[in-house]
């Protein structure tokens, strides 16, 4: 019995190949999406920690220099959460192209592992056929035989 060889089966491997390599690339950066959300969420927890302190530090009796300092290191932090938030923006922008670029290679591995199924489908169809066609020519023969 013949064995199904498709033709393009190299196609399918590479596109199979692409898909993966998107996956991984997803994977990549929502990784990196998830470590600036927390490096955000650290620089708030932060800012809320030393806006405590400056609000504590008004109660006690606390140089005026400490009080700048405070206020100025908290406006630090607002421009550092500025920044981050920019970052996190970039890395969802990221994430979100990795699952367009993900979506497009699925679609493509798709087309072409549909490709080959019909191919598969083709093929057994043609050897059934083959095989009904000897079945038929040996009953034929057998019965050329018997009638002689």
């Amino acid at each position: 019995m013949a064995r199904f060889q498709y033709t393009y089966q190299k196609i399918v491997d590479l596109k199979t190949s692409e898909k993966s390599q998107a996956e991984w690339q997803l994977s990549v950066v929502i990784g990196k999406l998830n470590n600036e959300e927390r490096s955000l969420q650290q620089l708030r927890e932060e800012r809320a920690t030393w806006a405590n302190r400056l609000g504590a530090a008004s109660n006690e009796a606390v140089s005026l220099s400490e009080l700048v300092a405070m206020q100025q290191y908290i406006e630090h932090l607002d421009i550092r959460i500025v920044h981050k938030l920019a970052d996190v923006k970039k890395a969802e922008v990221a994430v979100e192209t990795g699952r367009l670029v993900l979506s497009d290679k699925m679609m493509d591995e798709k087309v072409w592992q549909k490709s080959k199924s019909n191919a598969l489908e083709r093929f057994r169809a043609d050897m059934m056929v083959s095989e009904q066609n000897e079945l038929d020519e040996l009953a034929t023969v057998r019965f050329m035989y018997a009638a002689q």
